[in-house]
């Protein structure tokens, strides 16, 4: 079965500058491994479906999420459609500037097909998630260099 996957980093900057390029789906690429494109139908905020583009190496896939959390400032979720997971951005205020945690919940578990899926093409669920760990600790370090640097 599927696990809950986290990831978590601290930046130097406030959690409203952190919220603008957390938040900004257009720049999900520039930051995750597995992202080609996250686009949204409207305007960003709870309730707004995703149209998305994956990889996993050189295997590409579409997906469609719909956004379950938008707190400026603090939280930031989104459900797959496919597979029932749960990703978020959760920020918390430090002394130095945000504690940034990703995760991957899966509240309903995953669909059959889904993990049938990953395991007969992403090489099964213990290499997939290693993957998507790996992925999501790039992923929070691209943010934090981006951010720090003033990118």
């Amino acid at each position: 079965m599927p696990n809950t996957l986290e990831a978590v980093i601290d930046i130097a900057a406030p959690p409203e500058q952190v919220w603008k390029v957390v938040s900004d789906l257009k720049r999900m690429p520039e930051f995750s491994p597995h992202t080609v494109r996250m686009v949204a139908i409207g305007a960003p905020k709870t309730g707004t479906w995703t149209v998305n583009w994956n990889r996993d190496g050189k295997k590409f896939y579409p997906t469609t999420s719909r956004i379950v959390r938008y707190e400026p400032g603090r939280s930031f979720a989104f459900r797959m459609n496919e597979n029932f997971t749960t990703w978020s951005y959760t920020l918390e205020p430090t002394e130095t500037g945000t504690r940034v945690t990703q995760r991957r919940d899966i509240p309903r578990g995953v669909s059959w097909p889904v993990r049938k899926m990953v395991d007969a093409v992403l090489g099964g669920e213990a290499a997939f998630e290693a993957k998507l760990v790996a992925g999501m600790n790039e992923t929070l370090g691209r943010i934090k260099t981006a951010i720090e640097t003033g990118g």
